[in-house]
């Protein structure tokens, strides 16, 4: 079959006509991604580091994902630039292309470790005995591995594609759809990188955990300590948490991508469709990063070691805030800066 090519760059003048408000905003927006998710992924590294010693196929997959959180906030100062400079790429078209691979490789890599998770658990809940191989950390080592090797193959072949264009007005952009429009077959490699990056990873997701919410309920009827207890409602809804997360981030870019390429495969889309199609992938690819910054916060709610180090050290900020106000003021005495420092470890036990 022949793809039928829509109108590129070259011929369609409105592609960044929403440059001016994009370059205020997409920055701000990454600004803050990468602050809270370097931040909070960060400390989630901090939490897990010591379960290092006594680690399982739980805490290898955790990471994982937050390695490869990390590595995707750290990619994103170069698109924080591209984005300020009003989509434009003034370094080298090979920058761009390990840019646009370091951006892609951990965003996957997130999606197929948070897949593995939700397998994991289900076979810790629901098939503890017949797939408990699967679980061994020896094995899932492999599997780690496997997981950056098939991420890996998937985005390799972005090497061979153009990345950067130059525009009429001298921009340059790097990593856009529009570079990709003459690349043979682009409507089935990419309605195929959907299926393998996207459909699959969600439909396990969310049978997984929708299995395991069924087997909790029921756990928990006939156990009423365990109802009592309230454990389960807290597991199930951070299970609902993790997965509308990962719907409402994922699925705009993705059903967004997949629409259009099915149209290019019918129709042939004109200048004002691909201009549409261009400005919704910078919203969907926004909303996609978000996930990287809302990670931690779910961290927050599932993991106590995550929670008591936050509380831990909004503690001591609070406790050295309140210190040095009351050194630089007229008034205070030693003895109020004694008192003072009593204040949180006093009210420490209630927030344990």
């Amino acid at each position: 079959l022949l793809v039928m090519r829509s109108f590129t760059n070259d011929t369609c003048g409105t592609l960044y006509d929403h440059r001016d408000y994009a370059k205020i905003l997409i920055p701000i927006f990454y600004s803050i991604v990468f602050v809270v998710g370097l931040f909070g992924n960060a400390l989630a590294l901090h939490v897990i580091r010591p379960n290092l010693k006594k680690i399982n196929s739980t805490t290898l997959y955790s990471l994982n994902l937050v390695i490869s959180d990390i590595l995707f906030t750290l990619s994103l100062p170069l698109r924080l630039s591209y984005y300020a400079m009003g989509f434009h790429w003034p370094m080298s078209e090979a920058l761009c292309k390990i840019s646009g691979l370091v951006f892609y490789i951990n965003t996957y890599a997130g999606v197929n470790f948070m897949t593995c998770l939700s397998v994991d658990r289900f076979i810790a809940v629901v098939l503890p005995l017949r797939f408990a191989r699967f679980r061994k950390v020896s094995n899932v080592r492999y599997i780690c591995a496997g997981v950056w090797l098939l991420v890996l193959m998937q985005t390799l072949p972005l090497l061979g594609m153009p990345m950067t264009t130059t525009q009429p007005d001298g921009f340059i952009t790097c990593m856009e759809y529009p570079s990709f429009e003459e690349v043979e077959n682009i409507a089935f490699i990419l309605i195929g990188a959907v299926f393998l990056g996207y459909v699959i990873p969600v439909v396990t997701i969310l049978v997984c955990y929708s299995v395991l919410c069924t087997k909790l309920r029921l756990t928990a009827k006939t156990n009423h300590l365990t109802e009592r207890s309230g454990r389960s409602r807290k597991v199930i809804g951070v299970i609902c948490c993790v997965s509308l997360v990962f719907v409402v981030c994922f699925s705009p870019y993705h059903i967004n991508i997949l629409q259009y390429m099915i149209r290019k495969l019918v129709s042939n889309p004109d200048c004002a469709d691909l201009t549409s199609f261009q400005k919704s992938l910078h919203f969907t690819v926004c909303l996609m990063n978000l996930n990287s910054c809302l990670d931690p916060f779910i961290y927050f709610f599932a993991c106590k070691g995550y929670k008591r180090k936050v509380r831990k050290l909004l503690r001591m900020q609070v406790s050295m805030s309140f210190s040095s106000a009351v050194r630089t003021s007229p008034e205070g005495s030693s003895k109020d800066m004694i008192d003072s420092n009593k204040i949180p470890l006093s009210t420490s036990r209630y927030n344990q």
